[in-house]
């Protein structure tokens, strides 16, 4: 009764501030605005306050706000259009709606996953907002009761959920996910910043980033895919009510959604998790808890419900450590503080206690956000979804610009379009011989903090156990809060091993064929992993160097136990798997080389003439002689396409990659590159 006399007024004041024409006026920009930086792939939230910082300054508090809150309320729920049409994870927080919206794009129903992420988004975004709506009163014991040994307990939460997306060989599942471990551990070590594993590249000194490895991936391989079939992404496009039909499938999977959301503001809430975990923890709980599970990687619709639900949820969560403790919780938070602080805020608990209208003005305007961005969405879903029924050489050239503009943001160097290519090529061969990608993707995300948190663990664990003996350092490992989460990983990971077994049970094997390729591939990721490995022994540095060496070493000898297998075990083994003998890039009428040779001669032509150039010369190029379009198509298309690269650089600051051109003769913007 006390948080309700307490909530309520407040709630009532925070109400007459929103909902004025002004307000959401603000509000409304600030949700097309977000809408149109999350369809852009690689940008997200941390680039679109970015651009809205500086005429933040001097605005009314809450139109300020209001601004802030509609653009990044509503990317988590825009982002989707590119995972669903066009299997490129728009942001970090989608990467695992790809798995099951994209098949359904190429089945023809793209509506319906549309429109089931979007109600699911809505529905997250609302839950969120009512529970932190009173969740932040008695949020403060939660929050201070996650330590260091908790924060590491959620992140191997995370790596529980590779049992489930390890495809059909949980060998193979772990080796990648202990491989995406290993390229994420590349660059200077979080503890004493010794040099790892970047084999003398200044490039890889500082790693890569979650934008290079989530393209070269997830998008590059599907892109590549699709060109080599010479036909739309769907193959029997029907549209019609498709909408109608993902709101219904929400309705009959609303229990799972309500689970996903409660998911989503409960890691939300952890900082520094966020959308990196939250998505896999949704879609692993939500292959855990499906009786039939063959269809899951196939076109499940619940496999786009679980993690739309939860991802957008997360944004709720996310504003309690952000609003109570000024702890932002992910990057974007970090610059809400920001717009915060230039209106004359301060984010902590004195802003709890002397401005709790404004807080929950915050939290509905949230909420307020969600309703309108997820309502256009989902009035747009059905006219967008078209673009799956366009043969798909006609969208390429538009795809490599969005995703080679994207990469190049990571460190605006032409070697970010040459790491893209790379993982890009791993990616195709990881499609082609059945690794695991979500596995390896999560190894990638999770490594970083899986390594700060288990160094920070250890060495106060290390103090305690001076202090207070064994006595002291088991209490602070083995919390009661930690105590839970072990439960939770051990039941996951129960779960997971049973079900992996059983989750491609129904899948074809492989038919007697050739086991050179699978074989050749296993030895090269042995190979790296050996390199890895033995570079990472050479860090002269302890701390430095025992993560890479334990994530390398163990991966290593799952490689070396893999060639055993391969082998002896015949060549109809699921082991054996290869994309371009059984499946459908077998039946693919073009190459695979001649179509990944398009995606590198726009590297090429960058590294020449700089990026502009370079995309009109592959726009004409590609368009006259691949798609064997007209020259007035291909006029207008190619205008089209750079004008509106142009358009989102000037407006977002961007810069372009240069070319050896410009380092000889001096070009105004956008020719001259940067």
């Amino acid at each position: 009764m006390d948080l309700l006399s307490i909530a309520l007024p407040a709630l009532s004041e925070a109400f007459s501030l929103i909902l004025t024409p002004t307000a959401m006026g603000y509000l409304a920009g600030g949700v097309l605005l977000g809408l149109c930086v999350g369809v852009f792939p690689g940008l997200g939230g941390i680039a679109g306050l970015s651009l809205v910082l500086p005429f933040v300054y001097g605005m009314d508090p809450v139109s300020g706000l209001s601004l802030m809150v509609g653009l990044v309320a509503v990317i988590p729920t825009s982002d989707t259009f590119a995972s669903v049409l066009l299997g490129i994870p728009g942001s970090s927080a989608s990467q695992a709606t790809v798995l099951d919206g994209f098949p359904l794009s190429k089945q023809g129903q793209a509506a319906r996953a549309l429109a089931a992420a979007f109600v699911s988004s809505l529905f997250g975004g609302l839950f969120g907002a009512v529970v932190l709506t009173f969740f932040i009163l008695i949020a403060r014991p939660l929050v201070l009761a996650f330590g260091v040994p908790e924060l590491l307990l959620l992140t191997v939460l995370g790596f529980s959920m590779v049992g489930v997306l390890a495809g059909r060989s949980l060998l193979k599942g772990l080796i990648a996910v202990g491989l995406g471990m290993t390229v994420g551990a590349i660059g200077e070590a979080p503890a004493q910043g010794s040099a790892r594993l970047d084999f003398g590249s200044w490039y890889l000194q500082d790693g890569f980033s979650l934008v290079v490895i989530g393209l070269g991936i997830f998008a590059v391989p599907e892109i590549i895919s699709l060109l080599r079939q010479d036909r739309a992404i769907a193959k029997d496009a029907k549209l019609g009510a498709g909408w109608g039909d993902g709101i219904a499938d929400w309705w009959r999977n609303r229990w799972l959604s309500i689970r996903c959301a409660a998911i989503g503001v409960v890691v939300g809430v952890i900082p520094g998790l966020g959308g990196s975990v939250v998505d896999w923890i949704a879609y692993g709980h939500t292959v855990q808890t499906t009786k039939d599970r063959s269809r899951f990687g196939n076109g499940e619709i619940r496999g786009v419900i679980g993690p739309e639900s939860s991802n957008n949820a997360k944004e709720g969560g996310g504003l309690v450590p952000t609003l109570l403790f000024g702890i932002p919780g992910s990057g974007s938070m970090a610059v809400f503080i920001g717009g915060m602080i230039l209106l004359g805020y301060e984010a902590g608990p004195q802003m709890i206690s002397n401005d709790l209208p404004i807080t929950y003005t915050v939290v509905w305007s949230l909420a307020l956000a969600n309703v309108v961005g997820a309502g256009l969405c989902i009035f747009l879903s059905g006219g967008i979804a078209r673009l799956t029924t366009i043969r798909f050489p006609l969208l390429v050239p538009f795809l490599f610009m969005m995703i080679s503009f994207a990469a190049f943001q990571s460190k605006q160097t032409l070697w970010d379009l040459g790491a893209l290519v790379a993982i890009g090529l791993l990616g195709i061969f990881m499609r082609r011989f059945d690794w695991s990608r979500p596995a390896f993707l999560i190894g990638f995300v999770l490594a970083d903090q899986a390594e700060v948190y288990a160094y920070q663990a250890t060495q106060i664990a290390m103090v305690k156990g001076r202090t207070g003996g064994l006595e002291g350092m088991l209490s602070y490992l083995f919390t009661p809060v930690g105590l839970i989460l072990i439960a939770i990983i051990v039941a996951s990971v129960w779960l997971g091993m049973r079900q992996s077994s059983t989750l491609h049970q129904d899948e074809s094997k492989p038919e007697t064929g050739d086991k050179r390729g699978p074989l050749i591939f296993a030895l090269l990721v042995t190979a790296f992993l050996a390199a890895a490995f033995a570079d990472a022994i050479s860090v002269s540095v302890l701390i430095d160097k025992v993560f890479p060496v334990t994530v390398a070493g163990l991966s290593l000898l799952g490689a070396v136990i893999l060639l055993l297998q391969m082998r002896l075990r015949p060549e109809t083994d699921v082991v054996f798997s290869d994309g371009e003998r059984h499946g459908e890039d077998a039946t693919a009428p073009i190459g695979l080389w001649p179509t990944l040779a398009w995606f590198i001669s726009l590297l090429v032509l960058t590294a020449l003439f700089g990026f502009v150039i370079a995309l009109v010369l592959f726009f004409i190029a590609f368009l006259r002689v691949r798609a064997g379009a007209s020259w007035q198509s291909i006029a207008v298309m190619t205008i089209g396409g750079v004008g509106f690269m142009l358009l989102m650089a000037g407006v977002l600051n961007r810069d372009f990659p240069p070319g050896l051109l410009q380092n000889f003769v001096e070009l105004p913007w956008p020719f001259g590159g940067r």
